[in-house]
């Protein structure tokens, strides 16, 4: 049963990380400066870190997995939203 846990949490987690990182990857580099975020290339860095450690070590508590998925999550409710709300007009 953990072990179905633990599956499932980890495809979680790299679905959340996948759909940060390809969200980066649309957006121009001005976006990110308009919102007043951390550049393009700083997010791109962060994101794609976290996307490869998960994709190297598919445990989902391991430390690398955990700050890989809060660096995701915050993009994902802090900077994708700003940036949304800039484009959207």
């Amino acid at each position: 049963m953990q072990e179905y846990v633990l599956v499932t949490a980890a495809i979680a987690l790299f679905v959340v990380e996948a759909w940060a990182f390809i969200d980066a990857i649309s957006r121009r580099p001005q976006e990110f400066e308009a919102a007043g975020k951390q550049t393009k290339t700083m997010w791109m860095v962060i994101l794609g870190v976290a996307l490869a450690a998960h994709m190297l070590i598919w445990h989902p508590i391991h430390l690398l997995n955990m700050v890989g998925a809060v660096a995701s999550i915050v993009y994902l409710v802090d900077v994708r939203p700003a940036i949304r709300s800039l484009t959207r007009r």
